[in-house]
């Protein structure tokens, strides 16, 4: 197993974590802050995001763990190789395979809305590595999927422009949220096809069994924050958690699908107050 990159301080450590045997689909990147001896948190994006979807939370949870955020197969600056499979079990299994390479032995992993998805299926199939979670806007089942569909055609985003991009995200936060442009170009960035892959295997994985359903026997602590004002799951479907034992669900007033971006701060205080309950340093059995 490979050491962890030396810490470097000020910027991301940006690496590429490849190991042709465990990341059979292809090259997965990470970013890491913090200091390299705290623990962990590990940060997954949703669909049509990457890694800097949490750019603005990184700064508030550095001062007391090692922050990992990873771009899932097809995202962000990860491969796209051709045939891969982007099915939620294979991305969970890339996910801890690039978390062995890094030499991180216990996480809480926290999930954005389809990452919770991600975050789940990754504390099925290891539960040693996975020590509590946290979910963030992410829908129980898709009968609390609420968003309206928006028309979009075009062989790419990039046949698009930023307005039409910004309409077609636009119930991915509060009403009068000004949408970063910096969101919008991830967006951009994701392959076309990715976008629709990677869509067909959350709703896959969440028609195969609700996630309480699948969080419910795995005994980890579960945290889940959700905006009061999501438009794209039905925000009174964060009570279908409390089936799992000892969930903790907070509702976050004034707040859309996006909390990680809306109010960062806000997200940031139950998350930490959770991480401090629950973190394990490198090397606690």
């Amino acid at each position: 197993m490979s050491k962890p990159p030396a810490y470097t301080g000020g910027d991301s450590a940006r690496m590429t974590v490849s190991n042709d045997k465990a990341l059979a689909g292809g090259e997965i990147h990470v970013c890491q802050d913090g200091p390299p001896d705290a623990p962990v948190l590990l940060l997954i994006h949703g669909t049509a995001a990457s890694a800097r979807s949490w750019d603005p939370m990184v700064p508030l949870l550095t001062g007391s763990h090692r922050v990992i955020r990873i771009d899932l197969l097809g995202c962000g600056r990860s491969a796209t190789p051709d045939g891969a499979s982007y099915a939620v079990p294979d991305q969970a299994r890339r996910v801890g395979a690039a978390l062995d390479g890094l030499g991180a032995d216990h996480v809480i992993v926290v999930g954005h809305s389809s990452g919770g998805a991600f975050a789940t299926a990754l504390a099925e199939q290891r539960p040693d590595l996975v020590t509590a979670l946290v979910l963030i806007n992410t829908g129980p089942t898709m009968a609390a999927y609420i968003a309206k569909e928006v028309p979009i055609r075009g062989a790419s985003w990039t046949d698009l422009t930023d307005d039409q991009i910004r309409q077609a995200m636009s119930d991915g936060f509060r009403p009068g949220f000004e949408i970063p442009q910096s969101f919008v170009d991830q967006f951009r960035d994701i392959d076309f096809h990715v976008f629709g892959a990677i869509s067909q295997a959350i709703r896959a994985y969440l028609n195969e069994r609700s996630l309480p359903e699948r969080l419910a026997p795995l005994g980890k602590p579960l945290l889940v924050i959700f905006g009061e004002e999501d438009r794209r799951w039905r925000p009174s479907s964060a009570d279908d958690y409390r089936a799992v034992p000892d969930a903790t669900v907070e509702m976050l007033p004034g707040v859309g699908h996006s909390p990680n971006l809306e109010d960062p701060p806000r997200t940031a205080v139950p998350l930490l107050a959770f991480a401090a309950n629950h973190a394990k340093s490198p090397g606690q059995g």
